[in-house]
């Protein structure tokens, strides 16, 4: 005869739909200070039927409703096992509920007739856990058992035992927890978590309290808890990306052997990590897309101090972050700009959030040929075009007082290796954002062409010149270089016009790309730092002319035919009207200037000599809303991409909770050590 424990038993009597409480008072008492066989429960409730399922009803209910009661006692072993008691019920019936039994998981659970009352009852216990005077683990093991909740069903909006939450709200409570200076390092990962999947719940359908409640959040320290939380975590994939990148370099033969040996291995991980972070990916655009003090957080100025060990978990100090996020011992001088004086200490340069994002986006936006990094590097263009619609966000960026060294690495192409600048100049961080979108618009000229990024790309640069023109800041910025990757872009559209015409609206984005330039010509002197940067512009698209001709013949093709693109071809037509106009005025003055000086080519300089003293009899067309653009909206246009994002979530998290042994083992062990 096998030996059971004496919790089986019980269990076995329940499943067999017996009530072993009836003739024992204390029983309710006795049974939640045994330890929680969780995979039994579980294990029990997939052998049943759909009619034993529905026979068992009452027991379930009683079961659920006595470990809710539990979590209102005094004795904090009870609590344990009651809450876990309660996620292997979760767990099991929802799971059950996956094969189309035919129940409601509601009634299953908890009851119609008692399911308001219950769960008003054990959402008030489980604030009282999230908030009172009780053992940390016991906290983390209530957020759990909410994420468990949270993530019963794949799809969050059918989940509608969620009602109860917006009836009955968590968010003060997980408000609380991100702003304690104790508690919030290493209980904020959930928390932030738990509220990010909240506000997913039918925010299209109808209004969310979650959403209203996040978008007007202004305590600030919990809006600076929440973005330690985010950036803690981010720098920890910066900081193990970095190591990767450091490691020394062995003969070529075993290198190979150990590239192939790992190669799997490392992938899959890479995977994971990047999988993780779609959940705090997620929790930023919330707070960034919803809540404009948010981006005061996000732009929060700290001094990190120094680790002697990298933190490996959510339980990280609030000020512990690590140097890489945006310092470095040394400095090089900006161009343009006076050398500046020696920098201080690795560990007292200044660093934010947004340094920390800028550095991790130009990580995961390097790759974007499989969905997970697509996504992830969609995630990021997304964000940053919220950053660049922000006002305040962007008078932070453009500010030349406030200066940060952003580590942002490069992929390795045919013609480079991959790199990261060790010493990073101390710039305003408008100055890396257009340095990581140049590096974008480079690096993924390919055949697996990523249209939508691109289109996202150029949004984010026209935001920052829309924002640079209407308030007249001149930054010190080598705009060459962005002139250079978009005649760049131009070209790969010609070269590979065949191709990619068969997938995307090439036009569109040849559109977007001459605009930029147009809003550089007709409003360029208002926001170049000096009339030579202007000059400059003239220069490039006299030198690329030909270009410019070539994309101005295609759309011309396409506009005497019948193709599904013949408008936006003609709108490219229009588009290139100035462009055009700069080039057939200026390029007969450079070839008779040359004639006249019995040159065969000019310099640079005689080019720019030639520009200069032809201005005035320059004519262009005043273009309309080259300064206006189409402000950001989830709804309806981003919707599929959210719900596909949170579904991949929901499923990486509910594995992360499916066991909670170790949980249960310490949150014992703790109240152990308490008594």
């Amino acid at each position: 005869m096998v030996l059971k424990e004496k919790v089986v038993q019980i269990y076995e009597a329940f499943f067999h739909g017996e009530d072993p409480s009836v003739s024992n008072p204390n029983f309710w008492d006795e049974l939640f200070l045994l330890k929680v066989n969780t995979q039994f429960i579980e294990s029990e409730i997939d052998k049943l039927s759909g009619e034993s399922l529905n026979n068992l009803k009452d027991n379930f209910n009683l079961l659920f409703y006595r470990a809710s009661q539990a979590l209102t006692g005094d004795n904090n072993i009870r609590k344990i096992n009651a809450l876990h008691t309660l996620c292997a019920l979760v767990r099991g019936i929802f799971r059950k509920s996956h094969g189309n039994c035919g129940f409601d998981v509601i009634n299953l659970l908890i009851g119609f007739d008692s399911a308001e009352s219950v769960m008003q009852s054990l959402i008030e216990s489980i604030n009282m856990l999230l908030t009172g005077d009780v053992p940390t683990n016991l906290k983390q093991l209530s957020l759990k058992f909410m994420l468990v909740l949270v993530t019963a069903t794949d799809n969050i909006s059918q989940n509608t035992i969620l009602e109860y939450l917006l009836i009955n709200s968590v968010f003060e409570s997980l408000v609380q927890i991100l702003g304690s200076r104790t508690i919030g390092p290493v209980l904020g990962h959930d928390a932030v978590l738990l509220l990010t999947l909240l506000v997913q719940y039918r925010k299209y359908e109808s209004a969310n309290p979650y959403v209203v409640k996040l978008s007007i959040l202004d305590d600030e320290l919990a809006l600076t808890g929440y973005a330690q939380i985010v950036s803690n975590l981010l720098s920890e994939f910066n900081r193990d990306y970095e190591n990767q990148s450091e490691e020394p370099s062995t003969g070529w033969f075993s290198a190979l052997a150990s590239m192939v040996g790992s190669m799997f291995v490392a992938e899959e991980k890479k995977m994971e990590l990047m999988r993780a972070n779609d959940s705090l990916l997620l929790a930023l655009y919330e707070a960034t897309h919803l809540n404009r003090n948010f981006i005061t957080a996000l732009t929060h100025s700290h001094t990190p101090t120094p680790a002697t060990t990298p933190p490996t978990s959510p339980a990280i100090a609030p000020s512990t972050v690590t140097p890489s996020e945006g310092s470095e011992k040394n400095s090089s001088p900006t161009q343009d700009r006076p050398a500046s004086p020696a920098p201080t200490s690795v560990t007292t340069q200044p660093t934010n959030l947004l340094v920390t994002f800028l550095q991790y986006s130009s990580i995961v936006t390097q790759e974007t040929k499989d969905l997970t990094r697509y996504n992830n590097a969609k995630l990021c263009l997304i964000i940053l075009t919220c950053i660049a619609e922000d006002q305040y966000a962007n008078s932070i960026m453009h500010d030349v007082n406030m200066t940060f060294r952003v580590m942002l690495h490069k992929m390795p192409m045919r013609h480079r290796k991959g790199r990261t600048e060790v010493n990073p100049p101390s710039r305003p961080l408008i100055c890396s954002l257009l340095d990581l979108m140049v590096e974008f618009v480079l690096s993924h000229l390919m055949k697996t062409f990523p249209m939508d990024l691109y289109v996202r790309c150029l949004g984010i640069i026209h935001r920052v010149l829309c924002y640079q023109k209407k308030l007249r800041v001149r930054i010190q910025y080598p705009w060459k270089q962005l002139w250079t990757a978009l005649i760049s872009l131009l070209k790969f559209l010609l070269s590979h016009e065949g191709h990619l015409v068969k997938k995307h609206n090439i036009f569109h984005l040849a559109s977007k790309v001459v605009n930029v330039f147009n809003l550089f010509v007709t409003y360029g002197d208002t926001f170049l730092p000096n009339p030579t940067s202007y000059d400059e512009l003239y220069y490039e698209i006299i030198r690329m002319h030909q270009i410019f001709d070539n994309i101005y013949s295609m759309a011309l093709r396409y506009t005497t035919t019948e193709s599904e693109y013949k408008d936006s071809a003609a709108k490219l037509i229009n588009h290139l009207v100035n462009i055009r106009a700069i080039i057939n005025h200026f390029s007969p003055k450079v070839e008779a200037w040359t004639a006249a000086n019995h040159l065969s080519s000019l310099t640079e300089e005689q080019v720019l000599e030639v520009v200069r003293g032809n201005y005035d009899t320059l004519t262009l067309k005043l273009q309309d809303s080259l300064d206006q653009f189409e402000r950001y909206s989830e709804k309806p246009r981003e919707t599929p991409f959210f719900t596909n994002q949170v579904r991949t979530i929901i499923s990486d998290v509910r594995k992360s909770v499916t066991n909670l042994s170790s949980h249960q083992h310490d949150a014992l062990l703790e109240l152990s050590a308490i008594s």
